[in-house]
């Protein structure tokens, strides 16, 4: 495991730098077309980039403060399951504005009664001629009323095992029969919808991969889901840092309390910790190796990592903390005076601004939100069965379905 990274005059990071100099502050398409946004696609997508110029790209951008189009699922999710399985007419299509950031995409995968158990989906998609139609709903669709497109999943044979019977889809936003309805959380914020679905039709060539690989499909989304979600920010890879809020208290000069001098070095471990670990998943993509079940494990880490940190800021405010609005942490218990930190999360704060531009400020929206951590994108009870069963190679109860255990349910 090698945790040296290219040091600063390594020539691809000048190559980088020489370019955002000819474009200081570029479009998302500017981005898209010089493959920095995507670079471990191959052309014309991206630079076909080993997992080390990905992150010698990612800190240039940010050492420049350039940011990439804010498009998560479409990015992050949609993209590469498309280009994995879509046609060459999806891939031209789609992708361009995917990695522009002109077409924004949500996930309609979880339902009222299939959230966890994604694979027990109850929307239907029924073959009439060049179409499907679709009936059912999604929950906890997140920017679902600010997309273009929607990644689809939907049973299309009821008569076989559950993985086997579900289609991939690319569904636009606007077709007649869809209704989304907000779900405003304890935030105050409308991120989440649920979307229904009558009598929907979609066009067979808006199918991705052959009909009933659905599962197959969403395991590349889902994996690069977790890889995502498992990034520096504390909310999901968004947002403040652990890094962020420790550089905030000791620029305020520090805290005698033992207490909290004890749990701000806590989370700095468990910051460091998750940095070697992606650093671990950067020498196993140099030696060839996929995303898998390990996904879950940083996922795991991640989210009650987020957790610690909005936790520790709101202690760290201390009665302020109690109020809404109130702020980046106040106050220092124990630093000798009353100076807040409003104002001092830098582009931390600057950040979550931008990312949840319908709460401010972030660390009081990051602290309601983060009990949401540790169930989104797979809640912690699947991401600790899947580190069981693929990891550990724990045993299991046999699959209700087919007599295999979950495990090997999974890997159909």
């Amino acid at each position: 495991m090698d945790f040296d990274l290219p040091p600063d005059d390594d020539p691809r990071r000048l190559e980088v730098r020489t370019w955002l100099a000819g474009h200081p502050k570029p479009t998302g398409r500017q981005l898209a077309e010089a493959g920095y946004v995507a670079p471990q696609l191959p052309p014309p997508w991206g630079l076909s980039a080993d997992p080390m110029l990905q992150i010698v790209i990612d800190e240039e951008l940010a050492r420049a403060g350039v940011e990439r189009p804010r498009n998560t699922i479409g990015i992050g999710w949609a993209a590469p399951t498309i280009f994995v399985a879509g046609t060459e007419e999806q891939k031209q299509r789609y992708l361009p504005t995917i990695l522009s950031g002109e077409e924004v995409w949500c996930q309609l995968f979880s339902e009222p009664d299939a959230g966890s158990d994604l694979a027990n989906l109850s929307t239907r998609a029924t073959r009439d001629g060049d179409e499907y139609v679709v009936n059912g709903s999604k929950i906890w669709t997140s920017g679902g009323h600010r997309s273009r497109f929607g990644i689809l999943l939907a049973r299309t044979d009821p008569d076989v095992a559950k993985h086997r019977g579900i289609s991939y889809f690319i569904c636009p936003m606007d077709l007649p029969g869809i209704t989304i309805r907000p779900i405003i959380d304890m935030t105050t914020a409308h991120s989440f919808n649920q979307v229904f679905f009558d009598d929907v039709r979609i066009p067979v060539g808006l199918r991705v991969g052959e009909e009933g690989d659905g599962w197959r499909l969403a395991k590349v989304t889902l994996s690069n889901e977790r890889v995502m979600l498992s990034s520096a920010g504390s909310l999901w890879g968004a947002g403040p840092s652990a890094v962020m809020l420790i550089d905030l208290v000791r620029g305020m000069g520090g805290t005698d309390d033992p207490l909290l001098r004890q749990r701000l070095a806590a989370l700095y471990a468990e910051a460091e910790v998750l940095r070697l670990n992606r650093l671990r998943t950067v020498s196993a993509r140099l030696a060839g190796n996929t995303p898998g079940p390990e996904a879950s494990t940083q996922k795991i880490m991640s989210d009650e990592h987020g957790q610690h940190v909005m936790a520790l800021a709101k202690d760290l405010a201390g009665a302020a903390g109690m109020l809404v609005g109130s702020g980046p942490p106040g106050a220092l218990p124990g630093a000798g005076g009353d100076a807040p930190l409003e104002g001092r999360a830098g582009a931390g704060a600057e950040a979550g601004g931008r990312q949840f531009p319908e709460v401010d400020p972030v660390w009081h929206y990051g602290f309601l939100f983060s009990p949401a951590l540790t169930i989104g994108g797979g809640t912690f009870a699947v991401q600790r069965n899947i580190v069981a069963e693929l990891v550990l190679g724990l045993p299991r109860e046999q699959h209700a379905d087919s007599g295999k255990t979950w495990a090997e349910a999974q890997r159909r």
